[in-house]
């Protein structure tokens, strides 16, 4: 479980994106024709920036980095409740800026990718 909170990861930007998958066939004189097939991919896109001065963003970026290494589904639920559904995390991108003598940075603009997956009960109860 991973919470995104101040401590840790606050992200400032949610973006959803939801596919349905058609087949289509040509047709003479009119638009192709389209046979509805189900339900596509689903990525939700979190960025946001976190400050040295309110948590050691790095520790969380390496938490989720080890979370996508393992590749498993979690679920992902809104601050509000609203649950999503399972995701794995396709990509984390990271940008440090405003470098002090050290290295560290006082600001690390993250962004992370998550791509939603079948439950597997809810798959294995179907099959």
């Amino acid at each position: 479980m991973f919470l995104f909170q101040i401590p840790t990861l606050a992200y400032d930007e949610l973006q959803r994106k939801t596919d349905w998958r058609f087949a289509m066939a040509s047709r003479v004189g009119t638009r192709d024709a389209a046979q509805f097939l189900g339900v596509g991919d689903e990525t939700v896109s979190l960025s946001g920036s976190v400050y040295a001065e309110i948590s050691d963003g790095r520790v969380s970026l390496d938490t989720l980095r080890e979370m996508g290494n393992a590749g498993e589904a979690l679920p992902l639920v809104g601050g509000d409740g609203t649950v999503f559904g399972n995701f794995i995390i396709r990509s984390l991108d990271e940008r440090h800026a405003v470098l002090m003598a050290d290295g560290r940075a006082l600001r690390i603009d993250f962004g992370i990718d998550l791509w939603r997956v079948d439950d597997p009960a809810t798959a294995q109860a179907s099959a």
